[in-house]
């Protein structure tokens, strides 16, 4: 815990140092962990002077799912491709969330309109649109991104730490209880050859990937 600041140091305090604070303390305790007092106490401050950055619970919940897309920002500038910034993203925004897990449930559950949100929205559809796709149906493109993510990520976390997939799950019945599932059986000893890709510890992760991008491309 940081010593109290005094009332000049206080003046050097952000909504970022707020935010940034919240979404520590939640990864080591969990959402439960999450009040203006406890967030006070991390940073040396009385919580009444957090309401000067932060409107309040709400907004803070708010501002750390920002912050988590603000870090997974499409990248979409810099693909050489709409499929592959769309791609960069979903692997991008996979990473983020998994290494802050126990924030999943507040993505799960909260649309975060916020104005730093809205922001970089806009600026996926800008370029989005410049490469020829009508600004509906890159929204829509988006969504459907985020929202294939988010649920992948959701199921993961929902497994603990030890970050089980369902396939593992499925490889783990013994073979007598898979004897009257023969296809099913021999899908799941297929599973071990077929490797995630990049950081993903599911290789059905980078399959359904590749068929939504594939599909938007024959939209």
């Amino acid at each position: 815990m940081s010593p109290k600041r005094t009332r000049g140091q206080n003046a050097g305090l952000t909504r970022q140092a707020i935010l940034q604070a919240a979404l520590e303390l939640a990864d080591r305790e969990g959402l439960k962990a999450l009040s203006m007092r406890r967030i006070g106490q991390e940073l040396g401050v009385e919580a009444m002077s957090l309401y000067q950055h932060v409107a309040g619970k709400e907004a803070l919940l708010d501002g750390l799912v920002e912050q988590l897309f603000t870090q997974a920002a499409p990248p979409l500038a810099e693909a050489s491709s709409w499929e592959e910034g769309l791609r960069e993203y979903a692997y991008t925004l996979m990473r983020v969330l998994l290494a802050h897990r126990d924030v999943v449930p507040l993505v799960v559950g909260r649309p975060a309109i916020t104005p730093r949100n809205l922001h970089l929205m806009e600026e996926a559809l800008r370029i989005l649109r410049a490469a020829g796709l009508p600004p509906e149906r890159a929204l829509d493109m988006l969504y459907a991104v985020t929202g294939f993510v988010v649920g992948h990520v959701a199921i993961l976390a929902a497994g603990g730490r030890d970050r089980h997939t369902p396939a593992d799950r499925l490889q783990a019945i013994p073979d007598p209880d898979l004897r009257e599932t023969p296809l099913l059986a021999e899908a799941a000893r297929a599973q071990p050859a077929r490797a995630g890709g990049r950081d993903d510890p599911d290789p059905r992760f980078g399959f359904a990937l590749e068929a939504m991008l594939r599909g938007f491309a024959s939209l």
